[in-house]
């Protein structure tokens, strides 16, 4: 199995994500995450979306096919070779602490992505705690990674407990 980053270009309107996504579930793909990125759209109102695939990698090129094939244009798609993987436990005020920035610091990496999260939020204004994965492509890698989420988490006044687990 690869993972797999792809960027397509989709336009501002109703049922153009179910255009990218649907060759990826009928090739069998799993996502792993998709970054909306809404703030970069064009005058002509195109929005990049990244989306991160767990797939075959012997499907990528059908499934890259199939996409095109719905109308959606494919900026670029790469495979990533993401090899360690661990998990935290945040605690704080994750979400009022702007979530997305934190996940896309990891992800700007080129090396790491957070492919996982699952967060609980009690009451408005009390702490949440999130588990977040994160993956690298390599040990050392992930260990920069981590040392990257504890330096957003510090200056967010987040708590991180780590690693709850790790697959290497």
């Amino acid at each position: 199995m690869a993972i797999v980053s792809i960027v397509v270009e989709l336009k501002d309107q109703p049922g153009q994500l179910l255009r990218a996504l649907e060759p990826i579930s009928r090739y069998g793909g799993n996502i792993l995450g998709i970054l909306h990125q809404r703030e970069k759209m064009t005058p002509l109102k195109i929005i990049p979306v990244e989306i991160s695939i767990k797939i075959d990698e012997n499907r990528v090129e059908d499934m890259i096919n199939a996409i095109k094939e719905n109308g959606v244009n494919v900026r670029s798609y790469n495979e990533i070779r993401l090899v360690a993987t661990t998990s935290a436990l945040l605690v704080g005020h994750i979400i009022h602490t702007d979530l997305s920035d934190t996940v896309r610091k990891i992800d700007k990496t080129g090396y790491a992505e957070v492919i996982d999260m699952h967060i609980n939020m009690p009451q408005l204004n009390e702490p949440s705690t999130a588990m977040i994965t994160i993956s690298a492509t390599g040990k050392e890698k992930l260990q920069d990674a981590m040392k990257l989420l504890n330096e957003v988490c510090r200056n967010k006044d987040i708590l991180v407990i780590e690693p709850l687990n790790e697959e290497y």
